[in-house]
């Protein structure tokens, strides 16, 4: 693994902001990587996805960034700080939610079935459990169940109660798009046809939301249409590294679906859902020679297919950071990665943005934006 000095620690690339206030490509991946000293309304520990982060909005854009006490960035009186230099850029903590005060008939509080990612998302995890959680299956990175043990959230949203959460979210604090993901379960569909009703019931309740749906490749593919029927404007179908020794370290569960099954399912969601409507994940840090991941990210552009590059984080909760001790990657590595991957989205015309929702058009967790992709 390509490893940094730790979050926190030394910060490996000089701080440089460009004209109008905006954040240069490198210290968005030094940020990523080594995170800021803040306080945030809204924020996440543990879960599915990227945690143990703030939600601020950076220089006029809505990003996640990691909480870290000991970082040399902070967030202090509306703006980005360098070793308490003001480095000349607005940001701004995410207000808490209005929704978030709100609880369902039966008491329960909307945050646990559904939270605010970024500044402007509505995300949850349908089913709060994993077929693959346990070891030796378990995705070293994840922490799925961590935030249902704590009590921070439920096991299974009901179709009814998401689309209550997204009105509200909508109605109350602009929530402009959704995502749904589920933990993977041990039927051919691997937990795709759990979001079909879900997908139904939130357009019902806010007709024309944008909302990604993500899953494992089904057994299935026809579950894809199925999602895309019930009105899904995008798929997420995450793969996190296309190397298969890395997958067989990282994620030894999803590693026994062969990398030729990710592409049939990516081939398909494309059909259905559209060139650079279908995104997957990459993580930059798992051990992946940069080049060569960059080679792949081209070839899943070539496919249509949209690589939503991404420092790997060690967040708690997770095997690899309990256990393994892993640590975040070089920052400039980050970058050389992320400006080269977005060379090859302009040049293809893909914009994360077009996805209409999901992570690749939120972009809070990645520094792609920053460099044009």
């Amino acid at each position: 693994m390509v490893a940094a000095a730790g979050a926190g620690g030394d910060v490996g690339l000089q701080p440089r902001v460009v004209s109008g206030g905006r954040v240069g490509l490198e210290t968005r991946a030094d940020l990523a990587v080594h995170g800021v000293r803040m306080t945030a309304p809204v924020s996440r520990r543990a879960g599915a996805g990227p945690s143990d982060d703030g939600h601020v909005v950076l220089a006029g854009r809505g990003v996640a960034l990691p909480i870290v006490p000991t970082s040399r960035y902070e967030v202090a009186g509306g703006r980005l700080l360098f070793d308490g230099t003001d480095l000349g850029v607005p940001v701004e903590p995410v207000r808490r939610p209005r929704f978030y005060d709100l609880r369902t008939a039966d008491g329960i509080p909307y945050e646990k079935i559904a939270r605010l990612h970024g500044r402007d998302v509505l995300a949850t995890t349908v089913l709060q459990t994993c077929v693959r959680y346990q070891e030796p299956d378990r995705c070293r990175f994840c922490a799925v169940e961590e935030s249902l043990r704590a009590g921070a959230t439920i096991r299974l949203k009901t179709p009814e109660q998401l689309a209550e959460v997204a009105e509200a979210a909508v109605r109350l604090d602009g929530v402009r798009q959704m995502v749904l993901t589920t933990g993977s379960t041990a039927a051919p569909d691997r937990g795709a046809r759990l979001l079909v009703p879900v997908v139904r019931a939130v357009l019902d309740a806010v007709p024309g939301l944008p909302i990604q749906v993500q899953c494992e490749p089904p057994a299935d593919l026809a579950a894809i249409g199925e999602l895309w029927a019930a009105g899904a404007t995008a798929i997420g179908i995450h793969v996190e590294s296309l190397d298969d020794a890395v997958r067989a370290r990282w994620t030894p569960g999803k590693a026994t679906v062969p990398l030729a099954r990710y592409e049939e399912a990516w081939a398909e969601a494309v059909r259905v859902f559209g060139r650079n409507r279908v995104s997957t994940y990459l993580l930059v840090g798992l051990g992946e020679d940069p080049d060569e991941l960059v080679a792949g990210a081209e070839r899943l552009i070539g496919m249509g297919v949209y690589p939503f590059v991404v420092p790997f984080r060690p967040l708690a909760g997770t095997l690899a950071t309990e256990r393994d001790g892993a640590v975040a990657p070089d920052p400039a590595v980050v970058a050389d990665v992320t400006r080269r991957v977005a060379a090859a989205l302009r040049a293809a015309g893909m914009r994360g943005g077009d996805q209409g929702a999901g992570c690749a058009a939120c972009g809070a967790c990645s520094a792609l934006p920053e460099a044009g992709g």
